[in-house]
């Protein structure tokens, strides 16, 4: 998988092209951010391999940002002025993309980044089992391995991922984490409720029982179809 993350102070310029990362299967998506100092950080300490980035924005200017990474990923440009374009190319970015973006040139785009990044990056691999999520401290960001999670729980305005005895409170949507997660390896089965497949040891009435888990995690109406689909999936009748 081509890590990335979204580089805008623009929410709405995030949606679109988050919408369109979700339909390019070997891109993942590891974060967004209308901070470009805050996703500066993020470029040095993990691997990104690529940076949707805005040009125009507060504190850091998209060129000064790619100065800072020193090519240590590649690099997207959007913006909404196409006399940008010419400095990008000087800065060897891959490409540039001008607002409104459209899915077929955003395709595009990616074409050339994977035809840039060595094939071992696109294949799934043990790097790919873990997301980061933002917690309720302020400017931190904590590695979760996916293999550790037992359920995740809507709690009002936040999310709880639970792990064992650890309880990590997040503030996102259940949307959002749903969407993140391998549908592999998590399933929703509740408005409240996203489960780990593999920690799943049977069901009772309206009930998911998880291995070594206590918790009573109801079976919801909207949920159910998927859910009993996927335990006949693998019934030994």
């Amino acid at each position: 998988m081509i890590h990335c993350i979204i580089v805008d102070d623009e929410q709405h310029a995030i949606d679109i092209l988050v919408h369109y990362v979700r339909q390019t299967p070997h891109l993942k998506l590891i974060g967004c951010f209308t901070n470009p100092m805050e996703a500066l950080k993020v470029v040095g300490e993990q691997r990104i391999d690529l940076v949707f980035l805005d040009i125009q924005m507060p504190e850091l200017s998209g060129i000064d940002f790619i100065k800072a990474i020193q090519g240590k990923s590649k690099v997207i440009l959007t913006t909404a002025y196409s006399e940008f374009a010419l400095e990008g190319y000087e800065l060897y970015v891959v490409d540039y993309l001008l607002k409104p973006i459209r899915l077929p040139r955003f395709l595009a785009s990616v074409q050339k980044v994977v035809e840039q990044i060595p094939v071992s990056a696109h294949q799934d691999s043990a790097e790919d089992n873990y997301i980061f999520v933002k917690t309720e401290s302020k400017g931190k960001l904590l590695k979760i391995n996916l293999a550790d999670i037992d359920f995740i729980e809507s709690l009002k305005n936040y999310m709880a991922i639970h792990c064992g005895e650890q309880k990590t409170l997040v503030y996102t949507s259940m949307k959002e984490l749903e969407e993140r997660l391998p549908k592999k390896r998590f399933i929703r089965v509740h408005k409240s409720f996203i489960v780990s497949v593999p920690k799943i040891t049977g069901i009772e009435g309206n009930l998911v029982r998880l291995k070594n888990v206590t918790t009573n995690i109801q079976i919801g109406e909207n949920y159910k179809t998927e859910l009993m689909e996927l335990i006949r999936m693998n019934m030994i009748q």
